[in-house]
């Protein structure tokens, strides 16, 4: 029985796990929550579109790498009410593997995209250290 009547606003979100050569491509937050740390290439699903067609743009807004979205495969669904501190956002994650490093260029609200060593990572933002912990066991 559900004894809440509180609407509850619901945003739609895509993430991507991008791997080669044993570093994963991570970007800067220029904007709040968790301006200036490292998280995930992502971000909205526009209307209209997918969380496989937005985790494409994505990238390439965020970090300027172009990966197919036939290359890309999810991780899964991540919805904890607690995981963004603006308020309940559902992500799906999906993953890819490059076979070299490509190099990246920051763009949309990225101030910086840089490959990491997987075994360096630093402090991720949000639940994104869960998800890239999720992809890499795949």
């Amino acid at each position: 029985m559900i004894t809440d009547t509180t609407d509850e606003t619901i945003r739609y979100t895509a993430d991507v796990v991008l791997f080669a050569a044993g570093h994963i491509l991570l970007i800067e937050r220029g904007w709040e929550p968790f301006k200036n740390q490292w998280a995930l290439p992502g971000g909205h699903v526009n209307t209209g579109e997918s969380s496989l067609d937005a985790s494409a743009r994505e990238l390439e807004e965020e970090a300027g790498i172009t990966v197919p979205v036939a290359d890309l495969q999810q991780v899964g669904a991540y919805d904890a009410p607690a995981r963004d501190p603006r308020g309940r956002y559902v992500s799906v994650a999906y993953t890819a593997t490059l076979p070299a490093l490509v190099e990246p260029t920051a763009g949309d609200d990225a101030t910086a995209a840089r490959w990491w060593p997987l075994d360096a990572l630093p402090d991720l933002a949000f639940d994104h250290a869960e998800i890239v912990a999720a992809a890499a066991n795949r």
